[in-house]
C-alpha cells in the first residue's frame, strides 16, 4: 500500500512519516521544491502518475499570531489552494481514503470548555487567526462533501497545541512551549537572574506530544469504516485529538525551568495580556473509539529539550 504524506518535513508530517516507516509502509514524499501544492497542474500530474492508496494531508502554511496578523491573505489563500488541490486531485486519481489534519483554532473564540466537535460553526472565531481557521474549516467540509457526493472515505483530525521534535523554536514567532524552552535554555547559558513571562501565568493550555498526534492520526486512518461512521456524523465528522487535560502557563514554566536546570526567578509581567483563559479539547469521541494519549508532559518536554539541544544549530534563528 502506497501512502502519500503531504508535508512530511513539518513537525506533524515528519512524525507521521517516521511512524509509517517504522510500520514498513511504502511512502511517497516530495519537498516543496519538488512539488508546489498550490500548483493545481503539478498536484494533478503527481497524483495521476503515482496514484497512492492513501493520502495524509499534513501540509499547511502555518505561523504564530504575528505572522497570521501580518499576512492574512497568504494564510487563507495558500491553505485553501493546498487543500483544494490535494483533496480534489486525490479524488480524481481514485484515492478512496484520505486523512486531513486541521487545528483547534477552528472553534469559536468563546466556545464552551472543553471544546467538543459540535462547537464548530457556532460562534465568532478568534480574529488574529480567522483566515487560517476558515481555511481549515473549509478542509473539513471539503472532505465531508466528497464523502457525501462520491462515497469517498476522507477523514479529519483536529489536534490541540502540539510540541516535540522539529517544532519551531524561534524566540518571537513560535508557540508558548517551544518559546519558553528556548528562553529558559538561553537563561541558563547566560546565567540570567530572571526570566520574564507575559501575563499572570494563570491561563490554562493543553499540550500534546507530536508522536502521540502521529499515533492518533494513524489510529483514526486505520479504523474500519463502520466504526468510524458509527462514532461520527456525515456533516460533523472531524475528531478532536488531545490529552483531555490542561496546565497553567505558570505550571508549564516551572516544569521547563526544572528540566533545563534554571535556578533563577520566574517573573510574570501582569501588565501584558493573558489571552484566552482556557483552551481545552473534549476528546471523548476519540476516547470512545479506543485511543488516548500516552506521553505525559514532563517526559514529553524532557525528550523535546533533548532534541532541541542536539539540533541547536539547525533551529537557531528559526
Amino acid at each position: 500500500m502506497a501512502i502519500y504524506v503531504a508535508g512530511h518535513r513539518g513537525m506533524v508530517g515528519s512524525a507521521i512519516a517516521r511512524l509509517l516507516r517504522a510500520r514498513g509502509e511504502e511512502l511517497l514524499v516530495r519537498t516543496h521544491d519538488e512539488l508546489d501544492l498550490t500548483d493545481q497542474n503539478a498536484v494533478k500530474s503527481f497524483l495521476q502518475q503515482h496514484r497512492p492508496d492513501v493520502v495524509v494531508l499534513a501540509a499547511a502554511k502555518v505561523g504564530g499570531i504575528h505572522a497570521n496578523n501580518s499576512f492574512p491573505a497568504d494564510f487563507i489563500y495558500e491553505n485553501l489552494q493546498i487543500q483544494c488541490n490535494v483533496i480534489h486531485q486525490a479524488f480524481k486519481a481514485g484515492v478512496c481514503r484520505l486523512l486531513f489534519l486541521g487545528s483547534s483554532c477552528i472553534y469559536p473564540q468563546k466556545a464552551e470548555q472543553p471544546m467538543s466537535e459540535s462547537a464548530l460553526l457556532t460562534g465568532t472565531l478568534e480574529p488574529t487567526n480567522e483566515p487560517y481557521a476558515i481555511a481549515k474549516i473549509a478542509g473539513i467540509k471539503l472532505c465531508e462533501s466528497y464523502n457525501r457526493q462520491f462515497g469517498t472515505d476522507y477523514r479529519s483530525v483536529m489536534p490541540t497545541n502540539l510540541y516535540g521534535p522539529n517544532d519551531n523554536f524561534h524566540p518571537e514567532n513560535s508557540h508558548v512551549l517551544p518559546a519558553l524552552l528556548r528562553r529558559f535554555h538561553e537563561a541558563v547559558q547566560h546565567q540570567s537572574d530572571e526570566v520574564v513571562i507575559w501575563g499572570t501565568g494563570n491561563p490554562r493550555r493543553e499540550f500534546l506530544h507530536v508522536d502521540d498526534m502521529a499515533a492518533a492520526s494513524l489510529y483514526v486512518m486505520d479504523l474500519d469504516t463502520s466504526t468510524y461512521q458509527a462514532n461520527t456524523q456525515p456533516m460533523l465528522s472531524h475528531i478532536n485529538v488531545g490529552t483531555g487535560t490542561d496546565i497553567s502557563i505558570s505550571e508549564l514554566a516551572h516544569i521547563i525551568a526544572e528540566i533545563t536546570g534554571y535556578k533563577g526567578r520566574i517573573v510574570f509581567d501582569t501588565s501584558k495580556p493573558d489571552g484566552t483563559q482556557r483552551k481545552l479539547m473534549d476528546v471523548s469521541r476519540l476516547s470512545k473509539m479506543g485511543w488516548s494519549a500516552t506521553i505525559d508532559i514532563q517526559n514529553g518536554i524532557r525528550e523535546t529539550y533533548r532534541w532541541f539541544c542536539e539540533h541547536q544549530e539547525d533551529v537557531r534563528g528559526h
